[in-house]
């Protein structure tokens, strides 16, 4: 990272741009408001026999050793990233946005009636799957574009923006077209083609954690998204193989606050996929507000035991009131506000 000095011009700082990028590295000016930034991300060698420090206008430049340079705090100096998502805030470390809806859009009633429910309870935004990544080749993959088109109906009456999953290219421009934020699931987290995809596309991104990957492959697949351009990357953990068999998977809490020390990206847990039962969903929700979650994101259905996908886990319409209440409640203990705008 090059830092300039509080006076350097811009033709001083352009100056420095241009060397870097004579010599093939990927390069981001980062303005502050005390002062530039210059991040040079490629070859650190190469970078050091440039002799930048004798540039005019260069006040230091400031090796960084982890291998994700964008997602990197060394890198972005200014504070945690806030991200502002249709009017809702995400990240800066004193909020906690709430995200729920159904696992999967299985029809337009059961949709709109969750995306009633759970925005009148205070939830920030509405998830649903359109497009579902399944084990069985055999199991219900989503009604596609029309589960979009229902999302959008959702969205229009209750004003809540979208979180939906993107499985695949072909269906990027749908989803960028009736979506708020891209969901990149725990299988895909290390597709880099798609990545590089969602990158490009410029809309926030939400990429779920492998479940079986360590939080640095998590911040270089999000590195991926970054390189393209795109800064509105949220990281969500979801919970980890281990050698546990009495829920699904292992919740990793200490994620949270590892994540949001090594990285300006917020950060959000979905316990429900972790937990795999209904019973586990709240005290998990409850911990991942008191350890430092930028938001929580669950699943919610009308009538969990017809659910189509994952009704073990999903929470009853009626009770996401008093369980957000809840959420609400050990979010204000450990000093952030829940749910609020940007």
């Amino acid at each position: 990272m090059i830092v300039m000095t509080p006076h350097a011009t811009e033709a001083e700082v352009d100056a420095v741009r241009q060397r870097l990028a004579a010599t093939g590295v990927h390069v981001v000016v980062m303005p502050g408001e005390l002062t530039t930034a210059i991040g040079a991300i490629g070859d650190p060698e190469g970078v050091a026999e440039l002799g930048l420090e004798g540039m005019a206008g260069v006040d230091r430049v400031v090796p960084i050793s982890r291998p994700y340079k964008l997602a990197s705090s060394e890198l972005y100096h200014e504070g945690p990233t806030v991200l502002d998502i249709a009017g809702r805030r995400v990240g800066g470390g004193d909020t906690v946005c709430l995200v729920a809806g159904p696992c999967t859009v299985e029809s337009r009633e059961q949709t709109l009636e969750v995306a009633r429910a759970v925005g009148a309870a205070g939830a920030s935004m509405l998830r649903g799957g359109a497009f579902k990544p399944r084990t069985s080749p055999f199991a219900f993959k989503g009604l596609g574009t029309e589960g979009l088109e229902i999302l959008a109906e959702a969205r229009a009456e209750t004003g809540l923006p979208v979180v939906t999953e993107l499985l695949d290219v072909q269906h990027a421009d749908a989803i960028a077209e009736h979506a708020d934020v891209v969901q990149i699931g725990a299988r895909n987290m290390q597709n880099y083609a798609l990545l590089s995809e969602v990158g490009r596309s410029g809309c926030p991104v939400l990429i779920k954690r492998g479940l079986s990957s360590t939080l640095e492959e998590l911040l270089m697949a999000a590195e991926y998204i970054l390189k393209e351009g795109n800064e509105a990357v949220i990281l969500c953990e979801r919970g980890i193989r281990t050698f546990e068999t009495a829920y699904r998977f292992t919740l990793d809490l200490t994620a949270v606050p590892v994540l949001k020390e090594l990285s300006h990206l917020p950060v959000v847990v979905d316990p429900s996929h972790a937990a795999g039962r209904r019973d586990l969903v709240e005290p998990l929700s409850l911990a991942a507000a008191a350890v430092g979650a930028d938001g929580i994101i669950v699943e919610v259905h009308p009538e969990p035991e017809l659910a189509i996908c994952d009704g073990p886990q999903a929470l009853r319409t009626e009770d996401f009131a008093a369980y957000a209440a809840r959420v609400q409640a050990a979010a204000a203990v450990a000093g952030k506000a829940a749910f609020v705008g940007a």
